[in-house]
């Protein structure tokens, strides 16, 4: 994780050396276990990081249907912003656990083959489960809450310490 560390710290410099203001954009519903990564991690940025320009808490998700509204809020309300995201994500049976830093815009929605706009400049994925023959939607109600917690807590601490690096 300290290499995951490092090169967020980088990132975080770099923004703000450019100007750019960092936002947060974690997605999920609450009303799923999978897929209440986004929110369950933006709440524990919000509480232990104290970081105001997140998006996407247990109290106010941002999930696909208001996904759209939320980035054009993002656009207007922050110059340049250079957007990180949080998702959760369907891996191999050895994945899961896992957490991902890409540096790439986040495809939310994939697993579900819902048709969303590309998001974010970087984005944390969480490997909460893996496929197999159930339908796809069903994977999300068989993820086992503690795989959850353990990636949300473990994505919270990277962006914590990643904040409190690029600061010093």
């Amino acid at each position: 994780m300290q290499a995951i560390i490092d090169n967020l710290s980088a990132i975080l410099r770099d923004a703000r050396s450019e100007q750019r203001e960092i936002v947060y954009l974690c997605i999920g519903s609450d009303r799923y276990i999978g897929d209440s990564l986004g929110p369950l991690t933006g709440s524990m940025i919000v509480e232990n990081a104290k970081i105001e320009r997140v998006y996407g808490t247990l109290e106010e998700p941002i999930h696909a249907f208001n996904l759209k509204p939320a980035l054009k809020d993002i656009q207007k309300t922050y110059h340049h912003p250079l957007i990180i995201c949080v998702d959760a994500s369907l891996g191999a049976k050895e994945q899961v656990g896992d957490v991902l830093f890409v540096d790439a815009p986040l495809m939310p929605g994939k697993a579900l083959e819902r048709m969303l706009p590309e998001t974010g400049d970087y984005h944390f994925q969480g490997i909460v489960n893996y496929l197999d023959p159930l339908p796809t939607s069903q994977f999300l109600n068989d993820t086992r809450l503690h795989t959850v917690m353990k990636l949300s807590r473990l994505i919270a601490r990277v962006i914590t310490e990643s904040e409190q690096q690029a600061s010093q």
